[in-house]
């Protein structure tokens, strides 16, 4: 069965970066098997409704600013699957989960910085997908939930978003190895919940962890939520294996976690 995945976006400029995380992306893609279509959730596309796309070629958004000119050259031309859209969209109906379609929107720098990292050629079929912060994590966790069976056709789930990410105290001037304490009090947190599967105390994380509100500002929050979108997606395997975790500008994680 497919795996779904957590998978952090970043600051835009990983898209032309060779670092440690872009390397580790890259193979990810490389040793995974091969999925016959992408789901995923981006923290940059909210709704109050969940989105399903039906996109049948999708347009590369660059919704950020102050960048390098040649970020702004870069295109991701990925294709649509409108036959798995519909499916999606009947799984939701069966589940009773409000939905709207949308037939134009391209992908945003959360989805499309991810998929060229993993997949370059762009040759794999994307379903573009909303995410609502004002839902209780366990509506979030619900909706991935119904796509289970999407893993056993061969489908991957990605939520893609960031665990600590709160751009008011970034620090982009200091880009070297030092992580400010908190961040790591939170992560130990988070990293051990996960890993135990307990969703009544993620579901809590507001409350129970650690710096949570610097980590998960109010402001921020639709970052952190992907990670209920994926978890739901594989609640049939409750498996969840950090893959990969580092750190940027002393508090922007990089955090990958597979599921399944």
């Amino acid at each position: 069965m497919m795996p779904s995945f957590f998978i952090a976006h970043g600051a835009p400029l990983l898209a032309l970066e060779d670092n440690s995380y872009t390397q580790f992306l890259h193979q990810l893609g490389q040793e995974l098997p091969r999925p016959k279509a992408i789901v995923l959730f981006s923290a940059h596309w909210e709704s109050p409704a969940q989105m399903v796309s039906e996109v049948e070629e999708y347009e590369t958004i660059h919704d950020f600013g102050g960048f390098p000119e040649e970020l702004f050259r870069m295109h991701y031309p990925a294709n649509g699957d409108p036959e798995l859209a519909k499916e999606i969209e009947n799984t939701f109906s069966n589940h009773g989960i409000a939905y709207h379609v949308d037939t134009t929107r391209g992908l945003d720098h959360g989805a499309w910085v991810v998929l060229k990292l993993l997949y370059p050629n762009a040759d794999i079929p994307v379903i573009s997908m909303s995410v609502n912060p004002a839902l209780p994590p366990e509506e979030q966790y619900n909706i991935g939930k119904t796509l289970v069976s999407l893993r056993e056709k061969d489908v991957m789930v990605i939520g893609s978003g960031g665990l600590v990410h709160n751009l008011s105290i970034i620090r982009m001037d200091k880009d070297d190895d030092q992580v400010e304490e908190w961040v790591l009090e939170f992560d130990e947190w988070l990293n051990q919940t996960v890993k135990n599967w307990d969703t009544n105390a993620l579901f809590n994380y507001q409350d129970q962890a650690p710096h949570a509100s610097k980590a998960v500002p109010p402001f921020g929050k639709e970052h952190f939520i992907p990670l209920f979108y994926a978890m739901g997606a594989a609640d049939n395997n409750q498996k969840a294996n950090l893959r990969h975790q580092s750190y940027r500008y002393r508090n922007l994680s990089h955090s990958v976690w597979q599921f399944g």
